[in-house]
């Protein structure tokens, strides 16, 4: 490792570099109907990955903290959203596609003037290298701006009538209501944009939950959220989720769930709606994402996206290669060169250049690991990299653990982590078994080189995951993809058009082919008086 065993990687605050410091954050505001709200109640403590040395110790640091608010506040909210919603009436799902999007773009335009401030939050409060960070930015603006992109092509396909058997129809897209949007820790902005935007866009109002950690990205982004759109369009709640998501989801008022997280947070969600058959879903849920190294593979290709698949950003991402299968023919050798490629991997703070391994942000995250690594070892595995498992403080150095064994629990458990386990194998059933028995399908990753073997295993295993990455690793991008899972790994679709679809229905008007219909609809349409009826072609 880059760092030697017994030193400490964490810095002294004068240590840090001033251009990557960050100025302490306590957040007193909540946005609620239009309006940036005083917060006089209690407060949660947002504490950063990083750690600073001080004495001989080490202590957290303190970024801030944010609002936490109650069932009353979290009401509030439905109540705001609900108003702006009005059955259906209100003037944001009633008003012209055309102005919605300039409501995005002005959203976007004030975001972009944000970008270092909420760069920099995103590399302190979940340990993301700034590198990484920015990206993480960049990519949520370029999403937003291909959603309104998608969303007028989208228009454009529906700004005409049909006519069959008689009957005139106009078949677009509406709305479905109040919507709740709760992103994860690992990509708070992104991932809670990649659904916050597209149900806006499409005419619901959002109520967003920011996560814990993540919740402090966000503020920066109030005024802009408030000055974007109208009362009550876009409302944001903090606290604990059975204080403030509990209430709001018994109010039978939220009308979709745009969820990212735990299997089981999602289906005690829904399980408090008083009418689950009505609450439509987009889930993102866990993963246990294998990679198959045949034969025949490039060791070199490998090797190379198998350590950025299972690694890249500590290995916190639901796309990470959570498992590798190694024909046992090439195990020693994809081993041995594993943990060579692993101890490369530079160990440190998140603004340090070229930095692989960081902090991790999840309480008991670092104890968590170990306990999987020990179990791992106590049923015939062993760490293969040096240092691999050593922690210290919220660091977590990356462990390579091979043979795996299908007794340990690693071999089904998603580790969300720098843990690595490696299973060899000798026939293609057991891999293929792996993912059939898997309660788990979102991704796989295939490697190898004889176009037979790959066409073998690619026609069964798009019936059990829903993307195939052929030498590649496990990936979400690019965003035009559709982004799914099969099993227990996702419901609903994500890309930058299947949002769209996702946080709207298809609702028509049909009428008869009569004179009288066709004046009727001719006057609408020549007067503009209706927004949903409209031959509009949108540029």
């Amino acid at each position: 490792m880059s760092n030697p065993a017994g030193t400490a990687p964490f810095p002294r605050f004068e240590e840090i570099p001033e251009s990557f410091r960050i100025e302490t954050l306590d957040q007193r505001e909540y946005l609620v109907d239009g309006e940036l709200r005083s917060w006089e109640g209690p407060v949660q403590d947002a504490f950063s990955p990083v750690c600073l040395q001080a004495g001989e110790g080490l202590e957290p640091f303190r970024l801030g903290s944010f609002p936490s608010m109650g069932t009353a506040e979290a009401l509030q909210a439905v109540d705001a959203a609900d108003r702006a919603w009005d059955s259906g009436r209100g003037r944001w799902p009633t008003m012209a596609l055309a102005d919605r999007i300039r409501c995005v773009e002005d959203f976007t335009q004030a975001m972009v003037s944000r970008r270092e401030e909420v760069a920099r939050l995103l590399m302190w409060e979940v340990g993301k290298p700034w590198r990484d960070s920015c990206r993480e930015f960049d990519r949520t603006v370029d999403y937003l701006r291909e959603t309104l992109d998608a969303v007028k092509e989208l228009d454009r396909a529906s700004s005409r009538f049909s006519c069959h058997e008689g009957i005139l129809a106009q078949v677009r897209r509406a709305p479905l209501g109040v919507t709740l949007c709760m992103g994860p820790f690992n990509y708070p902005l992104n991932e809670t944009c990649t659904t916050l935007i597209p149900a806006l866009v499409m005419g619901n109002p959002v109520i967003f939950k920011p996560s814990r950690p993540g919740s402090l990205v966000f503020a920066p982004l109030l005024e802009a959220f408030r000055d974007a759109f109208p009362p009550g369009v876009v409302n944001a709640v903090y606290g604990s989720g059975a204080r403030v998501v509990g209430p709001m989801m018994e109010s039978g008022r939220i009308s979709c769930l745009a969820f990212i997280g735990s299997t089981r947070a999602a289906d005690l969600l829904k399980t408090q709606h008083p009418a689950p058959h009505r609450l439509r879903s987009c889930l993102g849920l866990g993963a246990k994402n294998p990679g198959i190294i045949l034969p025949d593979a490039d060791l070199d290709l490998a090797v190379r996206e198998c350590v950025a698949g299972s690694l890249s950003f500590n290995g916190q991402r639901c796309t990470a290669l959570k498992i590798l299968f190694v024909h046992r023919s090439l195990a020693e050798e994809f081993v041995a060169r594993m943990s060579r490629a692993i101890s490369d991997l530079k160990v440190g703070m998140p603004w340090e250049e070229g930095v692989g391994i960081t902090p991790l942000p999840e309480a008991g995250k670092p104890e968590e690991l170990v306990g999987l690594v020990q179990d791992a070892c106590r049923t015939g595995a062993e760490v293969i990299n040096p240092e691999g498992g050593r922690t210290l403080a919220t660091l977590f150095w990356p462990a390579l653990l091979y043979p795996v064994s299908p007794v340990a629990r690693i071999y089904h458990e998603e580790q969300f982590g720098p843990v690595v386990p490696v299973v060899a194998f000798e026939d293609l059933a057991e891999p293929i078994r792996y993912l059939e028995e898997s309660c788990y399908g979102q991704q796989a990753s295939l490697f190898g080189q004889d176009p037979e073997a790959l066409a073998r295993l690619i026609d069964p295993l798009v019936n059990q995951v829903c993307r195939l990455n052929l030498n590649s690793q496990c990936q979400r991008g690019p965003d035009v993809l559709p982004f799914t899972g099969r099993k227990d790994s996702a419901e609903g679709t994500l890309s930058v058009s299947d949002a769209l679809r996702v946080f709207s229905i298809r609702t028509l008007v049909a009428a008869r082919e009569t004179p009288s219909n066709k004046a009727i609809l001719a006057d609408i349409l020549r007067e503009r008086r209706s927004t949903f009826l409209s031959t509009d072609f949108l540029f």
